[in-house]
C-alpha cells in the first residue's frame, strides 16, 4: 500500500510540473517571451528525467 501511495504522489507531482511547463510554453508563445518558453521546456525536461530515473519497484 505504501508503494502505491508513493507512486500516486510522484505521478501527480510530475503531471503538475509537466502541465506548468506546457502552460509556460503556450503563454510564452502568446507573449513572445523566449525566457518563459525556455523555463517551460526546462520544466518538462526535468519532469521527464525524474519520471524515468525514479524506481517504480517497491523495496523489500
Amino acid at each position: 500500500m505504501k508503494a502505491a501511495v508513493r507512486f500516486v504522489v510522484i505521478l501527480v507531482g510530475l503531471l503538475t510540473v509537466i502541465g506548468l511547463g506546457i502552460a509556460g510554453l503556450i503563454l510564452g508563445e502568446a507573449d513572445d517571451s523566449p525566457g518563459l518558453q525556455a523555463i517551460g521546456v526546462v520544466l518538462v525536461v526535468i519532469a521527464v528525467v525524474v519520471a524515468l530515473r525514479t524506481p517504480h519497484t517497491p523495496k523489500p
